[in-house]
């Protein structure tokens, strides 16, 4: 199967089953494709605290050796670079030198996420438009730290991929928010006077400034080798790399995604976890490498950066949506409970895959891969 064909397959996979479930239930479709959304038909479950211990234990044990292994790594490295006179002098010979345009971004962001916050009269029509500048600032300061820490990055080098992803992330958000009608697990506060039309524009403008984020913090964590640091020598996992898994992740994904509207309150997670399978399971069947195939040799850092890049992106999506006049807010079942800005702590767990599927879905669609010439510190 070609690329073309993997991305039409699974774009037909993702936007088909979920209506086939419900149909299939014998729901109206047309409060599913309401645009805007204004209509609330799920009823989430209570919060359950053995369900959200069960998931927090859960997310404890998948994340935990991953963080262990890295202290372990960074503890031997540690003890290296002591003994290690010319790494030393390599170390305090470098220096972080941001450029001017960095600077100009910290101020610009800094003036705009005091606009959000702020509840001036006079800036109340501005207020409403304050999302896509502050992350078009933080944009350039990660590609301008970036650019301090290796003198490249994708914004000056390679111009095309860098605007080509905003293109291809309003495309890539819209697609969340056609699955999010299943489960409905956040919403819009004051979308219910605006026009289809309006309604479109003024969410696609901040929706194209997603992939541009998470890939250009992902790269920037590939410069540190604290981030990367023995995860190229992590457990190795080979069936990952066979057929039959391939036809298994197919299955599930496609299940997962046919039942979330049946089962909102049970799949949910899937709305994070199931494109990305789906589309990963194409890659494999097709025998193309998928992000998964460096595990077959240990190496988990096409795994780990992104998903970290899209949780630091999670905290401050968050953080500025938090106080800010259009502003999002969620319904999580039985797990909404302490929440850190808007968000429910647990919440920030889907941050993780969707990292991922970032990537994924970067690689897939666009000719040009992620590294940005920045590649994985490799002094280990």
């Amino acid at each position: 199967m070609s690329r073309t064909g993997i991305i039409c397959l699974s774009l037909v996979l993702v936007l088909g089953l979920p209506l086939l479930g419900v149909l299939w239930a014998g729901e109206p479709l047309g409060r599913y494709l309401e645009f805007p959304p204004r209509t609330s038909y799920v009823q989430h479950e209570p919060f359950s605290w053995p369900v959200f211990i069960a998931i927090a234990l859960l997310i404890v044990i998948v994340l935990w050796p991953v963080f262990f292994r890295i202290a372990v790594s960074n503890h031997q490295l540690s003890v290296a670079s002591h003994r290690s006179s010319a790494f030393v002098g390599t170390l305090h010979a470098s220096r972080f030198m941001l450029p001017w345009w960095g600077w100009v971004a910290i101020g610009w962001t800094c003036l705009w996420w005091v606009v959000a916050w702020t509840r001036v009269p006079w800036l109340v029509v501005v207020q409403e438009h304050t999302f896509t500048p502050l992350w078009l600032g933080y944009i350039m300061i990660v590609n301008a730290c970036t650019f301090a820490r290796t003198g490249r990055c994708m914004m000056l080098h390679r111009p095309r991929y860098f605007l080509s992803l905003f293109l291809l992330s309003a495309v890539f958000w819209w697609v969340f928010e056609y699955l999010n009608r299943f489960v409905q697990n956040w919403y819009y506060v004051g979308v219910a006077d605006l026009s289809s039309v309006e309604y479109f524009f003024r969410a696609t403008t901040p929706f194209s400034t997603v992939l541009p984020a998470v890939i250009g913090t992902a790269e920037l964590l590939t410069s540190y080798r604290v981030i990367c640091s023995g995860r190229n020598r992590f457990k190795a996992i080979q069936y990952l790399q066979k057929k039959w898994s391939g036809w298994v992740l197919v299955g599930l994904s496609c299940c997962g995604l046919f039942g979330i509207g049946l089962w909102p309150n049970y799949l949910f997670p899937l709305v994070w976890v199931g494109p990305l399978l789906l589309v990963v399971s194409l890659q494999a069947l097709a025998g193309t490498p998928t992000a998964f195939s460096p595990l077959a040799q240990g190496d988990w850092r096409g795994i780990g950066v992104p998903a970290l890049a899209a949780l630091i992106c999670g905290i401050f999506w968050e953080l500025w949506n938090w106080k800010s006049l259009a502003h999002w807010e969620y319904a999580l079942p039985f797990v909404h409970r302490f929440p850190l800005f808007e968000m429910p702590l647990l919440g920030y767990a889907g941050y993780l895959p969707f990292g991922l599927e970032c990537v994924v879905v970067a690689d897939l669609c666009l000719r040009r891969q992620f590294s940005g010439g920045v590649e994985y510190d490799t002094h280990e």
